[in-house]
């Protein structure tokens, strides 16, 4: 059984159809003066430039290790003067925490997943925090409890499942725990008759495990102290795990990550090394995984490749001749040989292959629009699922076996709850299995979707999809919320929100700004955001609100703004840029000390990232270009809108001290009395708190402050 677990979540947007309830912002006197870190003159020069970074002193000379009294004083001061604002607006974070939790349904489950002789599911029970995952023989029998994250959670400030491999023959799980939010997994093999753990193989695992045909052996990825996943591995059931067989290390470029996957059919094991730019692939039988490897091609650079298996042939995606890619097929003994089967388009951007018996299964997105088609081995005939509404997003659900009698598919809209469909290509009709649940109630005929093409100031068309309550009134005078990432080629789905409602019955229009940098509009969008285009990224974002101004749905100065992580470093930018624009700011763990960060290759993820930003320590332009937009070396004097910023001590991805560093600069530098905070989580890491409820109820702070900054508290 294959269950890739996988978080990510987004705030809400909000609006309202009855007359907005105001409130006057808190001013700064009824809160204690906020933390200021020293400011220690440090510099250093590159490439003829001189760069000061006075509060270089905030990251931990001991790091991965936090344990600086300075640094951590004043993370927790920070903290104190976060919590010190909150308390007066706990009615209003308890408020909306409730109305969240009353729309998700405490006892939620899944649709129950068949693989092989079993049933697969997970459920929620009443007030847990976290899943219980089930399953119980397809023939009928009584339910198993397989595995209890609640239980596993007990006593943890952080827990997360980050993926459970059940082996071919039913009897044991291959898993994988993070229980500090530092993205290093312990890899553990549980007996599923008894619910105990016969042993620990990693405790720096990361991706998903792969079972060896015979169930005897687990192949899996580890990370290096710098959090790279450098290498792939061989664990034969019941030797040391000490002397486990490395299968493929990656040397030649530091910058690469070693992943693993197993073939729709489960005949081929592929090891893939690769960057944001390039990759290359290798293959072994799963029947033998020690088998010497065969490398389908090698490494060029700028392309993409990834491949999956059936009939005796390859199937390959590739970006080799067309920049929205295209699919070829290869005889594994002739693996270099592509013969293409479906042909790269301008119009149609091909994302993803899976080879299943009956169909190649094809996900797309035209128009920047998903799409799932389904393609005939022998005569090429394709059929695409049909989907109605003018925005939403769809994609494969979880599809465990090569011949399923119908194809699992997930769809929502962002008026539209989360639904789970069925799709028989027999009768071309979907049977709807699942509707996400509102238990508190919800009337979607009550709530406005619309698709903007607005105009950036190069003459794109940046494609923004907006939410709003019926009434709503596009005269500017009610507030916007406005969110993006732009970054690594990720599209941020115009997808349902439970959470994004309680903005929208205040008054709120939700919009979500499908700008360069992701590959919304393919994979050529998703380039013109990246290195020497970066600027197009923030451009886009800025112009797409003034659009927005102009089309009525918010002012200067109304308008809410979310972004993390690389979005944090587009939030760190445009308030830089166009400080007037924005009501308030959240900036999530967001990457704003870039220059340092590029600078920098022993942390974890820089190496791989010079493909996408550019290398400032080989290029000066690069690094010209980076200085230019990078956050923290462009704070100024000037006034800065409301800002809460978020950050995780473990963060593994964008360390602590990036915003730590922002904060005390901006503290240092504005002009205005606004708010500025940091909160952070002092045992989690990037994606905040893990307990559905301890994550909701951050969403609810979230809410909370931009609710009291632009003065719509109710």
């Amino acid at each position: 059984m294959r269950l890739f677990l996988a978080a990510a979540a987004l705030l809400a947007g909000t609006q309202v159809s009855a007359p907005m309830a105001t409130a006057q912002k808190a001013p700064m006197t009824q809160l204690p003066q906020p933390p200021r870190a020293e400011p220690r003159p440090t510099s250093f020069e590159r490439h003829g430039i001189k760069v000061q970074d006075d509060y270089a002193w905030l990251r931990d000379k001991g790091y991965p290790k936090v344990d600086d009294a300075d640094v951590l004083d004043y993370l927790k001061a920070e903290n104190a003067y976060f919590e010190a604002w909150k308390k007066p607006h706990e009615p209003l974070v308890d408020t909306l925490f409730q109305e969240m939790k009353g729309r998700q349904k405490e006892d939620d489950r899944s649709v129950p997943t068949k693989d092989g002789d079993w049933l697969y599911w997970w459920a929620f029970q009443p007030g847990a925090q976290y899943r219980q995952w089930y399953r119980k023989p397809v023939a009928g029998g009584a339910d198993q409890l397989i595995y209890d994250e609640v239980k596993e959670a007990e006593g943890k400030e952080y827990f997360r499942l980050g993926a459970m491999e059940v082996s071919p023959d039913g009897r044991l799980a291959a898993v994988l725990v993070d229980d500090n939010g530092s993205e290093r997994f312990k890899l553990k093999i549980r007996d599923l008759s008894t619910g105990k753990d016969l042993e620990t193989v990693t405790e720096v695992g990361i991706g998903a495990p792969v079972w060896s045909a015979d169930g005897k052996a687990v192949l899996f990825t580890e990370v290096n102290d710098n959090w790279r996943s450098y290498r792939a591995r061989y664990h034969r059931l019941g030797d040391d795990p000490k002397n486990a067989r490395t299968l493929y290390e990656e040397t030649k470029d530091k910058g690469f990550s070693v992943g693993l996957a197993k073939s729709q059919d489960e005949g081929t094991i592929f090891i893939s090394a690769g960057d944001n730019r390039t990759s290359e692939v290798r293959f072994v039988p799963a029947a033998d995984p020690l088998a010497a490897q065969v490398l389908i091609s090698p490494r060029q650079e700028n392309r993409l490749y990834e491949a999956d298996a059936a009939h005796g042939k390859l199937w390959i995606l590739t970006n080799d001749k067309h920049i929205n890619f295209r699919i070829a097929s290869a005889d594994p003994k002739q693996p270099a040989e592509w013969s293409e089967v479906v042909p790269g388009s301008d119009n149609t951007y091909l994302r993803g292959i899976t080879a299943f018996r009956d169909h190649l299964a094809i996900t797309s997105r035209v128009d920047g629009l998903d799409q799932l088609t389904l393609r005939d081995y022998r005569s090429g005939a394709s059929e695409r699922v049909p989907f109605t509404e003018a925005s939403y997003t769809a994609g494969l659900g979880s599809n465990p076996e090569y011949a399923p009698a119908a194809y699992r598919l997930s769809y929502s809209s962002m008026v539209t709850p989360g639904t789970v469909y069925d799709y028989d290509p027999k009768t071309r009709k979907l049977t709807t299995l699942k509707v996400q649940e509102i238990p508190s109630g919800y009337d979607p005929s009550q709530y406005v979707t619309e698709r903007l093409m607005l105009p950036a100031r190069d003459g794109k068309k940046v494609p923004v999809s907006v939410v709003y309550k019926k009434g709503y009134r596009k005269d500017g005078s009610q507030p916007l919320f406005l969110y993006a990432y732009g970054a690594y080629g990720y599209a941020i789905p115009p997808s349902f929100s439970s959470t994004r409602l309680s903005l929208l019955d205040r008054g709120f229009a939700y919009a979500i700004a499908h700008i360069r940098g992701g590959d919304d509009l393919g994979y050529g969008w998703y380039l013109d955001g990246t290195a020497k285009n970066r600027w197009n990224t923030f451009h886009d974002f800025v112009d797409a609100a003034k659009g927005l101004n102009a089309a009525g749905f918010a002012k200067p100065g109304r308008i809410a703004i979310q972004g993390g992580s690389a979005g944090g470093k587009l939030m760190g930018v445009v308030v830089n840029t166009d400080p007037k624009l924005w009501g308030a700011v959240i900036a999530d763990v967001p990457f704003v000390d870039v220059v340092n960060t590029m600078l920098d290759d022993t942390l974890p993820l820089t190496p791989g990232e010079w493909p996408v930003w550019g290398n400032p320590i080989t290029d000066p332009d690069a690094f010209k270009l980076l200085l230019s937009y990078s956050p923290y070396d462009n704070v100024k004097r000037q006034a800065y809108p409301p800002m809460l910023v978020t950050a995780g001590l473990n963060d593994p991805r964008v360390t602590y001290w990036e915003p730590a560093k922002w904060v005390a600069r901006l503290r240092a530098s504005k002009t205005d009395n606004n708010l500025l905070m940091l909160k952070t989580n002092m045992g989690a890491g990037h994606g905040g708190k893990s307990g559905r409820w301890d994550s909701l109820r951050e969403t609810a702070e979230d809410q909370a402050f931009v609710l009291t900054q632009l003065g719509v508290e109710k």
